[in-house]
Formats: C-alpha cells, sequence, structure tokens
C-alpha cells in the first residue's frame, strides 16, 4: 500500500500509549490498532482530526505516501 502510517512514531515522540490515546480521542484501542497498522481502508477526519489534536501534530506528521517501485 503507497500510504505509510506513522502513528507509532508519533505515540513514541510523545510518549503516549496507544491505549491513552483511543481513551483520549473516543475511539475503540482496536480500531486504532487497525489505523497503527495500516490495516484500515480509511480514516475519518474527525478521527484524524482528534489524534492530531492530542499529538499536537499535522495530517503529515501521521500519513506518508510511497511510490510503489514495481
Amino acid at each position: 500500500m503507497p500510504i505509510i502510517v506513522r502513528l507509532d512514531v508519533m505515540l513514541a515522540m510523545r510518549k503516549m500509549t496507544s491505549r491513552e490515546l483511543a481513551a483520549r480521542i473516543g475511539i475503540s484501542e482496536q480500531n486504532l490498532s487497525h489505523l497503527r497498522a495500516g490495516k484500515a481502508r480509511g480514516v475519518r477526519f474527525g478521527t484524524l482530526e482528534s489524534i492530531c489534536r492530542e499529538l499536537e501534530c499535522q495530517p503529515g506528521d501521521l500519513l506518508e505516501f510511497s511510490q510503489d517501485e514495481q
């Protein structure tokens, strides 16, 4: 998949667990886990906004486009 999710990096930089983030933004740990693993098929802008607010970051800090080299 050409979109890389860098949520783990931001969580580590903020010294926050995914469990804590999930509780703060009001989503299940399982849904956040799918997003962290890059298995989510999409993310709502409201969820992305909440994550960015809690981690004090920009959407570009969380998502990266990678050109497939096939």
